[in-house]
């Protein structure tokens, strides 16, 4: 049997901790996505070679790191479709920095949505850069 009142007031401590984890995420979230979409090549979904990877023990750390980024990047999407912040974009950019195969599909699929490239195009636009090319469905 669930005891409601006790979970009741666990759930009532945690709203400070998720206020501010909700605010964190929404500013960084404004500085990730500018910066990440900003750097992105703008033929970056029509091209198909991708790069071989290396592999020196840098490149597996480096590796590492940009998976865990990736993985903290989609936590924070998926947690902003609820709370405060830019919850596609930011599963979006987490999805770009992982190494899953089968990524670079999924991108396409998600950037060829009318109201993300949308999007991406803006904030480009605000920053002068090329708008981004529409992936081929």
């Amino acid at each position: 049997m669930i005891d409601w009142p006790a979970l009741q007031q666990d759930l009532i401590r945690l709203i400070p901790l998720l206020t501010i984890s909700g605010i964190v995420m929404a500013l960084a979230s404004m500085v990730a996505i500018p910066w990440l979409v900003v750097r992105m090549p703008h033929d970056y979904f029509v091209k198909d070679i991708r790069p071989t990877p290396d592999r020196s023990i840098l490149a597996w750390l480096i590796w590492g790191a940009r998976n865990l980024l990736a993985i903290i990047l989609i936590l924070a999407g998926v947690a902003m479709l609820v709370l405060p912040g830019q919850g596609l974009l930011t599963i979006m950019i987490g999805i770009a920095c992982s190494t899953f195969p089968g990524k670079f599909h999924l991108q396409r699929r998600l950037a060829a949505r009318p109201g993300v490239l949308a999007a991406l195009n803006w904030i480009r636009q605000k920053y002068r850069r090329t708008p981004l090319l529409a992936p081929k469905p």
